[in-house]
Parts: C-alpha cells; sequence; structure tokens
C-alpha cells in the first residue's frame, strides 16, 4: 500500500527536522542555549519574550521551529494511523518518531532547567552533549524510515541468518554513533574554548591541565577517518553481496557522503570550526547516518534473505 501524498509529508517533516538541528547548533555554537534564562518552556518567563539581545532571538526562535517540528510529527502518526492498517511499518516508523522527539524535547528542557548551556563547561554538560546528539540521530533516523517505509512497505528488515552481513552493519552504527559522540564533545569544545587554528588546537590539547573537553577533541578527527574507511569498505563489501538497486544505491551514497563529510571535517579542522563548516559537517553526518539506515533495511529486507534465496533455488530443482 503506497500512499504518494503521506511519503511527499514525510519527507517534508525530515527536511524540516533536518533545518531545526542544524539550527541547534547555531544555539550551541553562538552560546545562546541562556537565551531564555532557565525558563522552559516559556522564554524568560514571558511567552512572546522581548529580544534585547541576539541570543534570545536565536534560543527563542529554535524553540519555535523545535515546537512546529513536534507538530508535524503529531500529525505525521495521526496520518500513517489513518492511511495505512495495523501492522505496516509506517505506523511503527511514526511512533518511534514521535518518541524520540518527545525524549529530545526533554533532553533539550532539562539542558535548560539544569543550566547546562552558555559557557557552563562541567561534566554534566559532557555527558548529555553525546546523548543528546545519538538521540537526535534516531529522530531522524525513524522520520526517514516512515518515509521510505511509506512507499516501500515490503523492505521489513530481518537479522536472523544474515550472518556476517548483518553483523557488519550493526558495527557500522555502532562506529557512526562513536564518530557522534566523540564530534558532540568536540562541537562543545570548539564552542566553550575557540582556538584560532590547528596548532593552537593541538598545543592546547597537549598542554597538561587544561580542561578535559580541550583534551578530548583531537581524538575525533582519528576517529571518523577509522569509521570512513570501514564504511566505505562495508558498504562496498553488502553491494556485492546484496545485488539489488537500492542497496548498491545506498552503498554508494553512504561512501560518497562520509567521504565529503571527511573533508568537511578536515575544513572544519583548518578553520577552527567557523559555523560557514560546521554546519554542512553536520548535515553531512545526519545523511550519512540516514543512508547507513536505509543501506541496512535495504540489505536485510526479506527479499534478499539468504535463506529464503536458498529455498527458492531448492524448490527450483
Amino acid at each position: 500500500m503506497v500512499n504518494r501524498r503521506f511519503t511527499f509529508y514525510a519527507w517534508g517533516v525530515v527536511v524540516f527536522t533536518l533545518v531545526v538541528i542544524l539550527w541547534g547548533d547555531v544555539v550551541q555554537a553562538t552560546g545562546s542555549g541562556d537565551g531564555c534564562g532557565a525558563h522552559w518552556p516559556t522564554c524568560n518567563g514571558e511567552a512572546l519574550p522581548v529580544f534585547q539581545e541576539r541570543k534570545t532571538f536565536i534560543e527563542f526562535f529554535h524553540r519555535v521551529t523545535s515546537g512546529l517540528s513536534l507538530l508535524l510529527t503529531i500529525g505525521l502518526l495521526l496520518w500513517a494511523r489513518r492511511a495505512f492498517p495495523k501492522g505496516h511499518l509506517a505506523r511503527l516508523g511514526a511512533g518511534l518518531s514521535l518518541f524520540f522527539m518527545f525524549t529530545e524535547s526533554l533532553v533539550g528542557a532539562g539542558l535548560v532547567l539544569f543550566r547546562l548551556v552558555g559557557e557552563d563547561a562541567s561534566l554534566a554538560r559532557a555527558v548529555v552533549a553525546p546523548i543528546h546528539l545519538m538521540n537526535t540521530l534516531f529522530l531522524i533516523g525513524s522520520l526517514a524510515l516512515t518515509a521510505w517505509w511509506s512507499s516501500h512497505p515490503h523492505q521489513r528488515p530481518l537479522w536472523r541468518g544474515q550472518g556476517g552481513v548483518g553483523w557488519a552493519l550493526l558495527l557500522g552504527f555502532v562506529g557512526l554513533l562513536t564518530v557522534a559522540a566523540s564530534g558532540a564533545l568536540t562541537s562543545l569544545g570548539d564552542a566553550l574554548f575557540p582556538v584560532r587554528n590547528t596548532l593552537e588546537a593541538m598545543g592546547r590539547a597537549l598542554t597538561p591541565g587544561e580542561h578535559f573537553l580541550v583534551q578530548l577533541r583531537i581524538y575525533h578527527p582519528f576517529i571518523a577517518v577509522l569509521v570512513g574507511v570501514y564504511v566505505v569498505l562495508v558498504a562496498n563489501l553488502v553491494a556485492a553481496l546484496r545485488p539489488a538497486a537500492h542497496t548498491r544505491l545506498f552503498a554508494r551514497l553512504a561512501g560518497v557522503i562520509f567521504i565529503l563529510q571527511l573533508g568537511m571535517g578536515y575544513l572544519n579542522v583548518l578553520q577552527a570550526a567557523p559555523l560557514y563548516t560546521q554546519l554542512p559537517h553536520l548535515l553531512l553526518s545526519d545523511l550519512v547516518w540516514i543512508t547507513w539506515l536505509l543501506l541496512t533495511v535495504s540489505a536485510l529486507s526479506q527479499g534478499y534473505h539468504p535463506r529464503a534465496k536458498a529455498v527458492s533455488v531448492v524448490e527450483a530443482r
């Protein structure tokens, strides 16, 4: 069952949510997380605040767009329940999307209420930052799956019996989450302890007694390169072992986008993490995650299940 209008709407929600995610990075990079004070959901205790400072507008705009994203996701679930029968994968994706949207809102509220924003450089904020980003990945992944399954309802992934392909793809998810976690810490360190160039960043990172966020941020590029090599190799291997059109397409995209992400990451380091390199780098990381997710669903769906293939060969004989 395919509903083209729903599919168009679902991909629209994905695009809008990506914009909200990017603006969230603007909030952190500009130190605007405390632009509304320690108030949530109001801003400085008001429903419509007076924008006396730039950071108040930046934070308030993020809250407004986040609220719109929540409403769009609620609409996505309600439409999915009306458009598709019980058990349809699009309904599952929409339900997961709303769940992670709520947890995203709770984490955001917690950051504000516990003052883990602005210039705060505590261990608590360093712990929450990777959790926040990983929840964001689960959210955008669920939204993308909802859109994909609404037009490809038969691509239900099966983990059992997939052998090394399943484990290789799962390890890819672990690697991408590791890159995201280290990237969140690096981004936080860049926002709180800005540097003018790469040499200064490395010098401060290797200086005894520096803040742990300064010392940790040099590891992210090495982790990203290692995971990038793995993603490219495994994507090509999966495409060879599961030679379906969608699998080959997503395998190529995963490799190309990750290489672009590494290139943008290099520019980000070289330019000392300005917003004009941070935002494309974050967008590409989200696109890599979505592509890897769709590659996994395509490769492990029923049509490419090895046992099913073996049975069909035996029956043909």
